[in-house]
């Protein structure tokens, strides 16, 4: 099969892609190693929903019209979202389509898959930097007695051994929110904090991504930050999306019954080694925190708008309680570690990849001709990730593209 553009993916990035070549009548095809939207319906725990509010649900052509603007959609019902962006310009997607290799033979771009070989003048990855869990070599050190998940294996309480005690890895929105659940559902959990961003649900009456976005915080570039690859690793916020708009953090953790500890930083025959910086982390956040809602009030008097909102609403400082040191391994059944993703591109050569296994590229464009990622956490901008970061993200990709197609056409 020959066509101009393949697309590497079917999410929120990929149709959004797809979305763009079609406006442009650049011929092109969509392949998914599963279903549309895959990771929503298949890597998701139950009781998941968005961190940013629905007003937010956007890409090119297609935006949330729901009677909820300020609610935080499920998994299942972004689903449905983006199955219905899919059917609203009929994007040319094949399911149930691997990708084993991309390759170029310096024309033209290779794809084989388990359907078969499709050629192209360009690929576009977009499977995004969620499916392939990180889990520390440490995990190695744990008894075969231990049952070890990633938060996309999770899916309830139920189903997680009540007898035991859990461990959760990592204290960012995954780790804060399956510890959360766990520690309400009567299960004896644990939180092993590491670095962690800190932030109120919403902050003077308004979202804290409703601020975010007005302030244009969002929109920082890639090339304008100081350190892109600090900022690319960042944890993700500590929130949750709910009905009541409630708060996340340590401070409420702690109320609901989870023991609160350092960093997971050793294992032995009998006990678990938490780390000793645990009140150095949540200084750190307390501070980084301190420091944005500072920004927001300056910019609120700035422009004016010290009327129209609430009053100054500070969160109270984390209460560092006696964070322990060591747990008996014998009283832990699971442990889930919210510890992020790693970079998986098997299909790619290795001279495209970095020492991590990462595409090269600098804000999405490869150093090959015609190879493109989408997706990614600060691609371009701070919010290239979220549903409604990645359309400024694949239009810019759209651009650069027809430019490589008017050379590769012209030479061809």
């Amino acid at each position: 099969m020959r066509t101009t553009v393949v697309i590497v993916g079917a999410g929120q990035a990929g149709l959004a892609m797809s979305r763009i070549l079609t406006e442009d009548s650049i011929d092109h095809i969509v392949l998914e190693r599963g279903t549309v939207a895959n990771s929503w319906r298949t890597e998701r725990w139950d009781s998941l929903r968005l961190l940013t509010p629905n007003w937010m649900t956007r890409l090119p052509g297609f935006q949330y019209s729901g009677p909820d603007p300020d609610g935080y959609m499920t998994a299942d019902e972004v689903s449905a979202f983006l199955t219905s962006y899919r059917v609203g310009f009929s994007a040319p997607v094949q399911e149930h389509t691997e990708v084993a290799s991309i390759e170029t033979d310096g024309t033209d771009w290779i794809v084989i898959t388990n359907n078969g070989i499709v050629t192209a003048k360009a690929v576009v990855l977009a499977t995004g930097a969620c499916s392939t869990p990180r889990i520390p070599a440490i995990g190695a050190a744990l008894p075969s007695s231990v049952r070890q998940l990633a938060p996309i294996h999770y899916r309830n309480p139920g189903h997680i051994d009540a007898d035991q005690g859990v461990l959760v890895v990592g204290a960012s929105a995954s780790g804060a929110q399956l510890a959360d659940e766990l520690a309400r559902a009567g299960h004896d959990v644990t939180l092993a904090v590491g670095d962690h961003v800190r932030l109120p649900r919403t902050y003077r009456g308004m979202d804290i991504h409703w601020w975010l976005d007005t302030m244009g915080t969002l929109n920082d570039r890639y090339d304008d930050v100081e350190d892109i690859v600090r900022a690319r690793r960042l944890p993700s916020l500590q929130l949750v999306g709910s009905d009541d708009r409630r708060d996340l953090g340590l401070n409420e953790l702690s109320a609901s019954g989870v023991t609160l500890a350092g960093r997971l930083a050793g294992v032995t025959d009998s006990a678990l080694q938490f780390s000793g910086s645990f009140a150095n982390a949540v200084a750190s956040a307390d501070l980084k925190q301190g420091r944005l809602l500072d920004a927001i009030d300056q910019w609120a008097t700035d422009n004016g708008l010290g009327r129209e909102i609430g009053p100054i609403d500070r969160p109270q400082p984390t209460t560092v309680p006696d964070a322990p040191l060591a747990r008996k391994l014998d009283d832990i059944g699971t442990v889930i570690w919210a510890t992020g993703f790693k970079p998986h591109n098997p299909w790619l050569p290795e001279r495209l990849l970095d020492h991590k296994g990462a595409v090269i590229h600098d804000g999405g464009v490869t150093p090959e001709a015609g190879l493109y990622i989408l997706g990614l956490p600060f691609l371009r901008h701070r919010n290239s990730s979220f549903i409604d970061g990645v359309g400024r993200d694949a239009r810019y990709v759209g651009r650069h593209l027809r430019s490589h197609l008017d050379i590769t056409t012209s030479v061809a």
